[in-house]
């Protein structure tokens, strides 16, 4: 079955006449959010969700959207932001804040999926089922991860997990830092704005990244080598994204705006960001063949050197679980069971 976008698919069911006849109050939401305004993720992801929002209020909801973190802060202090109300709405990974939110990182664990739609109502659905508290001092709206994370080196190609032994290498998040460790490589944790200015000066040697996000900091010009996995293999590694809201200001709009904004959250929102995301691969992957840039595919014995290496993982996360008083083990096994259930066929 052809599958449809979720703005197209979404739009009758979200239109403006069932609003008449009620309170016609009027609103402006501030979005703000790390990402760049020539980012892939925000001119086909964020700026759409915020038109079809609007038009589905028949105006009555307005967006002021700040992007490149326009209205001040530094990305960790995005989910912050949106607690306190120093603005209404974020879009930010919740994996900046190393621990804070330990129970959605199984979806950062290695080789977990392949697929971005699939494992995004996967992420939407665990969050519901298994720790619906794991953000509860915010009004949840989506929930998404990206495509395959791929690797990214300015001066030595990566063609084997020996290629990565003391390459100094950035990572989004612990889990994925942990990842490169085991891998061999120096881990290097910091927020994607910063990785420009850090490949430049040499700080770092490469970095872990899904192709779609490549050109918004300019990591095809910064870099010359690119590795990646089969399309059919399970992923090295994904992030969790969060966009969520001020919990009073959802709570103070009118009945008929709030319904407007759960017909566009929750899990056929989050699919569709995750379907979005990965869509833009082709784009990030393309600005580094348009360079001339050398891309290497991992062959499946290659890949299962990596999958050996990382092994340890899941296990060290399933017990660091355990000790905070949660069921690791289930919730692992929660996680897997979902992104199958979610999965289209010839997916993972």
């Amino acid at each position: 079955m052809k599958r449809r976008s979720f703005v197209q698919g979404a739009a009758a069911a979200l239109g403006a006449p069932h609003l008449s006849g009620l309170a016609q109050q009027s609103v402006t939401l501030k979005f703000h959010t790390f990402m760049a305004p020539m980012s892939q993720v925000w001119l086909t992801m964020h700026k759409p969700w915020m038109d079809k929002v609007e038009r589905a209020s028949g105006g009555r909801i307005r967006f002021e959207a700040y992007p490149a973190m326009q209205l001040g802060g530094t990305p960790v202090q995005l989910y912050d932001q949106a607690r306190d109300g120093v603005v209404d709405i974020v879009w930010t990974l919740p994996g900046y804040t190393a621990g804070r939110f330990p129970r959605i990182e199984v979806f950062e664990l290695p080789f977990m999926m392949n697929d971005a739609e699939a494992t995004s109502k996967a992420l939407w659905a665990y969050v519901q089922t298994q720790c619906p508290d794991e953000f509860k001092d915010t009004h949840v709206l989506t929930l998404n991860v990206h495509g395959p994370g791929t690797i990214h080196s300015v001066n030595k190609p990566v063609k084997s997990v020996a290629d990565l032994k003391g390459m100094k290498l950035r990572g989004p998040t612990r889990q994925v830092t942990r990842l490169l460790g085991a891998l061999g490589a120096i881990p290097v944790g910091m927020p994607l704005p910063q990785i420009p200015d850090a490949l430049s000066k040499g700080a770092i040697e490469g970095c872990a990244l899904p192709w779609e996000v490549v050109p918004s900091v300019k990591v095809q010009e910064l870099t010359r080598f690119h590795s990646e996995f089969p399309a059919d293999h399970p992923a090295l590694y994904t992030a969790t994204f969060v966009m969520t809201m001020n919990p009073a200001r959802y709570d103070g709009l009118a009945p008929d705006l709030k319904r407007v904004l759960d017909e566009n959250s929750g899990l056929a929102a989050s699919g569709w960001m995750g379907a979005t995301q990965q869509g833009n691969d082709a784009v990030g992957r393309k600005s580094a063949t348009d360079r001339g840039n050398t891309i290497h595919t991992f062959t499946p014995a290659q890949a299962q050197e990596f999958i050996r290496l990382s092994s340890a993982i899941d296990d060290e996360w399933v017990a660091d679980m355990d000790k905070r008083g949660f069921k690791g083990k289930a919730l692992l096994e929660s996680a897997k069971a979902l992104i199958a259930r979610h999965a289209r066929p010839g997916k993972a």
